[in-house]
């Protein structure tokens, strides 16, 4: 099995984050393929950056999903998931749903932690778009500047433990989802030290895409997921074009 795993950002240090958590993640026998946004932001936390994201993760997925299995899109508020569902021809999945997905499985009430205040008005309109926000018991943030989007575990360690027990104290949930792809990896260092489960993005993507692509479900050819009808078009990447039309639904 090969997964296709995309950083919508161009933070290579994130990257390196988000590889060493899908390959810990992921079963023996899977092979992970790491791209990073070659245009955009450091690290995405407003609709305008999604957007942005979103257009780089199609880009790759366009350029690099032959061979692939499965394709993950590691940004938490998964930019661009539903659009590349449709002209994939393999599972799309996001950093945001699959965590969603696995904290519904642990617990009613979920909180996100995240490491932006700017941050939280869009991630709780994706949580909404996922038709949970009745779920949803808080979204905690940091508040204070991120000197390095790489070194944010380390930075504020404690910041983070903080909040995260803060939102079980105070808010009451019963699962804590780690926001973000410079946090992949912490729910591993925070095991055991909460009184509620802690859930990964990144490592549920992975397994959650495991499971897809054993499942074999099927590409929609009708509905909304189903490929874009056949149209003109101008001026897009060389890539983009040749997935449009090769999957243009006719």
């Amino acid at each position: 099995m090969r997964l296709l795993v995309i950083n919508p950002n161009i933070s290579e240090s994130v990257t390196a984050l988000i590889e060493a958590e899908a390959r810990r993640t992921a079963s023996p026998a899977t092979q992970i393929t790491m791209q990073t946004a070659a245009f955009g932001v450091a690290y995405i936390e407003t609709r305008f950056e999604a957007l942005v994201g979103a257009y780089a993760a199609a880009q790759l997925a366009a350029e690099h999903h032959a061979g692939h299995d499965a394709v993950v899109v590691a940004a938490f508020g998964d930019p661009g998931l539903a659009a590349l569902r449709e002209v994939m021809p393999v599972p799309v999945l996001g950093m945001t749903e699959s965590a969603l997905a696995t904290a519904c499985m642990l617990g009613h009430r979920f909180s996100i932690v995240a490491i932006s205040q700017r941050i939280q008005a869009w991630y709780r309109e994706v949580v909404e778009a996922n038709g949970l926000i009745g779920r949803l018991a808080s979204i905690r943030a940091l508040d204070r500047p991120l000197a390095s989007i790489g070194n944010v575990q380390a930075d504020h360690a404690e910041a983070l433990h903080e909040l995260c027990e803060r939102a079980v104290r105070e808010d009451g949930a019963e699962v804590i989802v780690l926001a973000g792809a410079p946090l992949a990896g912490l729910a591993r260092a925070l095991h055991g030290q909460l009184p509620v489960p802690v859930v990964d993005g990144v490592s549920s993507a992975v397994r959650h895409a495991e499971t897809l692509v054993a499942l074999q479900p099927g590409k929609a050819a009708m509905g909304s997921f189903a490929p874009p009808p056949a149209k003109p078009h101008r001026g897009l990447p060389e890539a983009i074009a040749r997935l449009l039309e090769g999957n243009a639904a006719r």
